[in-house]
């Protein structure tokens, strides 16, 4: 039976070694799946969740792989199929609950709860039959009704999908299909809010600049060591962020769809770097970029006046999502908006030039890059490779690159 739990954690990309499982093992030789609950522990002896907690514990070594190890215990537990040949997904929008449908004492006692199996068979006909959103039903996934599937309805036994278990009424469900509530951690998932500032503090590197003013503490004390005792002060330069950023950022069309994302990583870089220049373009960049998102004529700025006043030891971050029409890359006047007299692609290679610490930051996912003609032609643009996806091992790698 632990095979299948072994795949089902191989299959989402848990590099479970020898020693982990031999880990596991012991633990559960140990008698701990079985030993009585110690004070204040929620996991009952035997139950599932305490395997759970025992495999988390002795195979997972790094909380970003949180989210995928639940994943795959659910998978195991369940019998799913593994990532790769994941069934369809239940879209968000599907789970937003704007009304609650109120039912009478004799509504809600004519209600029949269905036992387990019946659930999740229900669910698995309805992944492959239903098309759009659903809102105070009884059959469907959605929220509001008494369907057993969704949340904040009135069913008295059902899987709850979405919501926080907290609504009013709520707290019946047999199961929460697809919990996951180490996401936000997960190195591939979009970056969001503090992970944005923490990722981006890896950037921050400190030089040792201006007068030997402050009290470098770990070397006086191994000074007075090596001095028998006797108070040996050390002192060193004061440490000041000296890293300065170029941030261009694709505004208008496709990246509409990307703006909340952007917004957030704009507003965690600006409070990570002291020193933070941005500018905006639309598609590629040309011969003129804008100090404004709105791209006012009054606003533009020469891109070649922008590189001739900005100094090669800046670091620049372009962010966007690299999608259009390869014509505005190779050709003269491809651009949607105006007549470039000079190809998107010279531009870029000035930049590149002149910037030699560089990264392209994209919010789209990698998987769909392939599809996508332009974003293979920027990145042939900036071998070796630096563009990244707007996620936390995008954004580390990134950093990295910008830090060598």
């Amino acid at each position: 039976m632990l095979i299948d739990f072994l795949l089902a954690l191989r299959a989402e990309g848990l590099r479970v070694g020898p020693g982990e499982w031999l880990a596991l093992l012991g633990l559960l030789d140990a008698g701990l799946l079985d030993a009585p609950a110690a004070g204040g522990e929620a996991e009952a002896p035997g139950s599932l969740a305490r395997l759970h907690a025992l495999g988390r514990l002795a195979l997972v070594k790094d909380e970003t792989l949180f989210d995928r190890y639940d994943r795959a215990f659910g998978r195991f537990v369940d019998g799913l199929p593994p990532a790769e040949a994941d069934g369809p997904r239940v879209p968000e929008d599907w789970l937003i609950q704007r009304m609650r449908r109120q039912l009478s004492a004799a509504e809600q006692a004519a209600l029949q709860p269905l036992d387990r199996e019946a659930l999740l068979r229900g669910l698995e006909e309805r992944l492959a039959t239903q098309r759009g959103r659903h809102e105070g039903g009884s059959r469907w996934i959605g929220t509001g009704g008494t369907s057993p599937y969704g949340h904040g309805g009135s069913n008295p036994r059902g899987l709850r999908l979405g919501g926080t278990g907290a609504e009013p009424g709520e707290g019946r469900a047999i199961k929460v299909w697809q919990a996951r509530d180490f996401r936000a951690q997960d190195v591939d998932a979009p970056l969001q809010g503090r992970a944005l500032q923490l990722a981006l503090r890896r950037l921050r590197r400190f030089a040792r600049e201006g007068a030997a003013e402050e009290l470098d503490l770990p070397g006086t004390i191994a000074a007075t060591a090596a001095n028998a005792g006797w108070l040996d002060l050390k002192l060193r330069p004061e440490r000041h962020n000296h890293v300065k950023v170029l941030l261009m950022m694709d505004v208008g069309g496709s990246m509409d769809l990307h703006i909340r994302r952007v917004d957030e990583l704009f507003r965690a870089a600006r409070s990570e770097f002291k020193h933070l220049q941005r500018v905006y373009f639309h598609n590629c960049v040309y011969e003129g970029v804008w100090r404004d998102p709105a791209r006012r004529r009054a606003d533009r700025l020469d891109t070649a006046e922008l590189i001739r006043a900005t100094p090669r030891d800046h670091r620049l971050i372009l962010v966007g999502d690299a999608t259009m029409s390869p014509f505005e890359i190779t050709h003269p006047g491809g651009s949607v908006e105006h007549m470039n007299p000079e190809t998107g692609a010279a531009w870029l290679q000035r930049l590149f030039q002149h910037f030699p610490q560089h990264v392209w930051l994209n919010p789209v996912a990698p998987a769909e890059w392939a599809w996508r003609p332009s974003i293979g032609l920027i990145e042939r643009l900036m071998r070796p490779q630096r563009m990244f996806s707007l996620s936390l091992a995008g954004l580390e790698g990134a950093m990295a690159s910008l830090s060598r």
